[in-house]
This record gives C-alpha cells, structure tokens and sequence, in this order.
C-alpha cells in the first residue's frame, strides 16, 4: 500500500533534530508522498523550500488564523509569487480558529477572505483550518459561493450534517489523527458517509498523534493509522482507502495526469 499524508509540517523547527529519521521511517510505513503546509510568511518559505528540492512533496502556503495579527498587505503578493511562479500547489492553511483566539475574530475573518479573493484571482484550491469556528466559516463561504475555487478541509472536527455543507460548497474533507480517538462518534459517523472521491487522509504532524501512537509527537509514518481506522469504519479493505485517498490528494495538489 501507498499512502499520501495531505497535511504535515515537518518542514518546520521541531523536526530540525531527526528530520532523515522521520522520513526514513515515513517511506518504511509506505508513504511515498506528502504535502508540507505553511502558517505564516517564514513557514510558508520554508515549505516551499522544503517541497522544491524533493520528487515527493509538495506545498501549501497561507497565513493561518492564528497569525492573522501580523498579516501585512504586502503578503499578499508574495503569496502570489509563490504560487504562480514558485511552485506552491495550495493556498493554505487558512480559516478561522475560535478555540484558542490567537488573533481577534474579525481580524481572522478579514485575513482569511483576503486570502480567499487571491485564490480566486489565480485560481487556487485552498485548505482550510477551521476549529470551533464552522458556522461563521459557512457563512463566509456561502457569502463568496460564486468565488470558491475548492480544496480541503483539513483535520475535519465537524458533524456529518457539517461536512454535508462542505460538500455542497464541493470541498474535500481530510481526517486526521482524532478520527482514532475513542471518544469521536460524530467524526465517525461523518467519516462513513462522505463519497470515497471527497476522502483525504492526513497527520497535520507534529499535532494530534493517533491512535495507537496518541501523546507522542505525531509524524507522517502515522497517516497510516489514520486510513486503517478509516477503512475499518467503512468497512473497506486498507489498499482500497489508501488507493483512492491518494488519488484525491494527487487530484486535490494538482499531481494528477
């Protein structure tokens, strides 16, 4: 089996110690590829630093909601260049977090819209972060339906009835390592009823380990724990949930021929 980690960091500081290490172990559990996210400028280069001079990833680059405090306008234009001409295949991570408040609500909304008119104007998909915080990203979205250029909802912590939502708006969603945890009957449930080609499977590494691995500092190796609980939830074969999880995601990152 082959799997495909949509969404992980390792490009980032807490990796700088093992970083051939873990992505030794990475290609041992059968991950042959990945996506490295930004969260602000700094990350952002990094990743597609990161991504560039390697046949096995890819990157996003965005300014997540909680550095929308420190969004200058001029951001925007690098953010452009790195996706027409440097080689960023996403826009992202954006959206709104309500959990943490690390920058004031209406400043998230402001910043994320921004960024959602840029995606619209080169025509990006996006992956979005969104935690406690649906019904006002819903709203945002349906506001700029004629203007979504699709993507990811990425480490999805919503209902069935939510993603539901996101499909119509035609967004894939991605599950991480929550999707595992014992106490998560409403992400299961989400989990069985969304089609196969709107799957995506994902770490979000360093964060939110998995199952059997929960506590530890989580990395892409583990995405694999992710599928098998996915396939054992929709009562399908591991190799199916990896085949087509990594088809959406070769989709989703513009990689498909």
């Amino acid at each position: 089996m082959e799997w495909f980690d949509s969404h992980c960091h390792v490009n980032e500081e807490r990796f700088d110690e093992d970083r051939e290490d873990v992505l030794r172990r990475m290609r041992e559990n059968g991950v042959t590829r990945f996506a490295v996210i930004g969260s602000d400028m700094e990350t952002s280069r990094r990743a597609l630093a990161f991504a560039r001079a390697r046949e096995d990833a890819v990157a996003a680059v965005g300014i997540h909601p909680h550095e929308a405090k420190g969004f200058r306008e001029e951001d925007l234009d690098e953010l452009r260049d790195m996706l027409l001409r440097g080689g960023a295949s996403l826009l992202g991570e954006i959206g709104l977090d309500y959990h943490y408040d690390l920058s004031p609500r209406d400043v998230q909304a402001e910043v994320c819209r921004k960024q959602m008119e840029l995606a619209w104007e080169i025509r990006r998909p996006v992956a979005y972060h969104i935690r406690e915080a649906h019904g006002d990203m819903l709203e945002i979205m349906k506001d700029m339906k004629s203007r979504l250029t699709g993507g990811i909802i990425h480490c999805f912590s919503g209902s069935a009835e939510m993603a539901k939502e996101y499909l119509k708006l035609g967004y894939y969603i991605s599950f991480a390592g929550p999707l595992t945890f014992r106490k998560a009957p409403k992400l299961q449930e989400a989990a069985r009823m969304i089609p196969r080609d709107r799957l995506l499977i994902e770490t979000d590494s360093p964060y939110m380990a998995p199952e059997p691995v929960r506590g530890q500092r989580n990395e892409p190796g583990y995405v694999r724990f992710v599928g098998l609980k996915l396939a054992e939830l929709r009562g399908e074969a591991p190799e199916e949930v990896a085949a087509y999880t990594t088809e959406n995601a070769m989709r989703v990152y513009g990689l498909a021929e």
